[in-house]
C-alpha cells in the first residue's frame, strides 16, 4: 500500500510541475515596462513552446549586450507571416517587446520590424493586436 501512495504522490507532483511549465505572461513580463531595441541578429531558435531571438545592442555606454526574446509559438510565427528564412544572424531588426520581471536583457517580443521594413507580430502571450508599431501596452 505504502508504494501506491508513493506513486500516486510522485504522480501528483510530475502533473502539477508540468501545468506550471507553461507560464503565462504576466508570471514572467512586466505590462508596464516596454521597450524598443535595434540590433544585429545572433541567433534564432525555432524551438517549441516558444521561439527565441537572440539580438546584440549597443547600450548607452557603447557595450554590446546580447539581448534574448521570447516569441511565440513557430506555427503561431509562420501564422504571422515569419518563414525559417525570414531572419538570419547578421540582420539588422527592430524588437518591440516588454521586458522581464527578473532577467536582465531578457524580454518577451510583441513586433519585430525585419530588414526589408516589414513589421511582423511575434505571438507575445499579451498580444491583443497591432497598436500602431510602437510597441505599448494596448490602453
Amino acid at each position: 500500500m505504502r508504494r501506491v501512495w508513493i506513486a500516486m504522490w510522485v504522480l501528483a507532483w510530475c502533473w502539477s510541475y508540468g501545468a506550471l511549465a507553461h507560464h503565462s505572461f504576466s508570471a514572467e513580463y512586466d505590462r508596464d515596462k516596454p521597450i524598443k531595441v535595434t540590433g544585429t541578429v545572433t541567433k534564432i531558435e525555432w524551438t517549441n513552446p516558444h521561439a527565441r531571438l537572440y539580438v546584440d545592442v549597443k547600450d548607452d555606454a557603447g557595450k554590446v549586450v546580447n539581448w534574448d526574446f521570447e516569441l511565440g509559438p513557430p506555427n503561431g510565427l509562420m501564422r504571422q507571416g515569419w518563414n525559417r528564412n525570414s531572419l538570419k544572424a547578421g540582420h539588422v531588426v527592430t524588437v518591440n517587446g516588454f521586458l522581464s520581471k527578473d532577467e536582465p536583457h531578457v524580454a518577451n517580443a510583441r513586433s519585430v520590424f525585419l530588414p526589408d521594413g516589414r513589421q511582423v507580430f511575434a505571438g507575445s502571450s499579451f498580444d491583443t493586436g497591432p497598436t500602431g508599431g510602437d510597441g505599448s501596452a494596448p490602453k
